[in-house]
C-alpha cells in the first residue's frame, strides 16, 4: 500500500515517514521545503510542490491509496499578527488538497489537527466531545479543516482520522531525525538553546497560573508515539473503520518547572531562565484524555517524559553547530 505524506519533510511528518516505512508501507514525501528540510526525507521519494498545486498532485495521487496532511503553518504567535498566512495556507490550500484528493479518488485520509481546537477547555483532561472553541487564528484553521472532513467524509465517501495532538517532542531513539524549527518555539529544544548559550535565556511565560508551581501543564507527548499513531490511524481506515477524530496524548501534564527539572536530570545541566509575562490565550492546563484512541486504535503513548528529553539532547548534540 503506498502512502503520500504531505508535509513529510517537517518534524512530525518525517517521524511518521519512518513509520510507515518500518511497517511495510511504501511512502511518497510531498513538501514544499518552506519550513520542511530535504534531509529529513532522505531515504524517501520526495516531490517538492505546494499543497495548492493541482498538477503536481494530480501526477501523484493516481499512485497512491491514502494521504496523511501535516502541510500545515503551526505557530500560534505568528498566526495573531498574521492570520492571513494561515487562513491561506491552512484553509484556502488545504481545501485545495482536499479536492485533488477526491478527484484522484483516493478515500482514506489521516488528518494532523491539534488541541487547539478546543481553545481554554471547560474541564481537564480533555476528552473529545468537550466544545471546540479556538482562542487563535491557528486553532481556528484547524477547526475549520475538521468542519470540511466531517462535511466532506458522508458527502463523497471520504474515510478520515483527525488526531487531535497536544506537545509533540522528543526525536527519533536512532538520532538520524528530529526537531528542526526556525524560529524555536517549543519548550524542550528552546531550553537546549539556552544550555548552548545561543540564546540568553529560556522564557518561562507566567508562574501565577492555578498549577501546582504555578507554570503551564501541558501534556508532552513523543514524537515517535505520535507517528505510531497516526500508522495505526490508517490501519483502521484500511479496517473499515468510521471516521472519527481522536486526541492524542500520554494523559499526564507536566509543568515548564518539571520538564526544566528533567532536562536538569537527563543532561546535567541547569537551564538558564528568567520570568515573562503570562501570554495572552495561554490556557494553564492541557492534557488529553486519551481513552478513545487507546481503544479505537489499540495505541498507548508509551515513551516517558525522560526518553522525550533524552532523545531530544542526542539530537541536539548530533546538529547543533560545534563552539570553535
Amino acid at each position: 500500500m503506498a502512502v503520500l505524506v504531505v508535509g513529510g519533510a517537517g518534524y512530525i511528518g518525517s517521524h511518521t515517514a519512518h513509520a510507515l516505512k518500518r511497517r511495510g508501507y511504501e511512502v511518497v514525501v510531498y513538501d514544499n521545503l518552506v519550513a520542511g528540510h530535504a534531509e529529513l526525507a532522505h531515504g524517501f521519494e520526495l516531490i517538492v510542490g505546494d499543497i495548492s498545486d493541482r498538477a503536481k498532485l494530480g501526477q501523484v495521487l493516481p499512485r497512491v491509496d491514502a494521504v496523511m496532511h501535516f502541510a500545515a503553518h503551526a505557530y500560534v504567535g505568528e498566526s495573531v499578527v498574521n492570520p492571513r498566512k494561515y487562513f491561506q495556507n491552512n484553509v484556502l490550500d488545504g481545501i485545495s488538497l482536499l479536492h485533488s484528493v477526491l478527484d484522484a479518488n483516493v478515500r482514506k485520509f489521516v488528518f494532523s489537527s491539534s488541541c487547539a481546537v478546543y481553545g481554554v477547555p471547560a474541564k481537564v483532561p480533555i476528552t473529545e466531545d468537550l466544545p471546540r472553541s479556538p482562542v487563535n487564528p491557528y486553532g481556528v484553521t484547524k477547526l475549520i479543516f475538521e468542519r470540511a472532513l466531517e462535511s466532506y467524509g458522508p458527502a463523497y465517501g471520504l474515510g478520515y482520522v483527525s488526531l487531535r495532538y497536544f506537545n509533540a517532542a522528543g526525536a527519533d531513539e536512532q538520532g538520524t531525525i528530529g526537531e528542526m524549527h526556525a524560529p524555536e518555539t517549543h519548550l524542550i529544544p528552546s531550553a537546549f538553546e539556552a544550555i548552548r548559550g545561543e540564546r540568553p535565556a529560556l522564557e518561562i511565560f507566567g508562574d501565577k497560573y492555578p498549577t501546582p508551581d504555578g507554570t503551564c501543564v501541558r501534556d508532552y507527548i513523543h514524537v515517535n508515539d505520535l507517528a505510531e499513531a497516526h500508522v495505526q490511524g490508517l490501519e483502521y481506515l484500511n479496517c473499515g473503520g468510521s471516521s472519527m477524530a481522536l486526541n492524542l496524548g500520554t494523559g499526564r501534564g507536566h509543568s515548564v518547572r518539571e520538564v526544566l527539572s528533567a532536562i536538569k536530570t537527563v543532561t546535567g545541566h541547569e537551564v538558564p531562565s528568567r520570568m515573562a509575562p503570562a501570554r495572552p490565550g495561554d490556557p494553564p492546563e492541557l492534557v488529553a484524555d486519551p481513552t478513545c484512541a487507546e481503544q479505537v486504535l489499540h495505541w498507548k503513548a508509551k515513551r516517558s517524559l525522560e526518553e522525550i528529553v533524552a532523545t531530544a539532547w542526542k539530537w541536539t548534540e548530533r546538529t547543533a553547530p560545534q563552539k570553535q
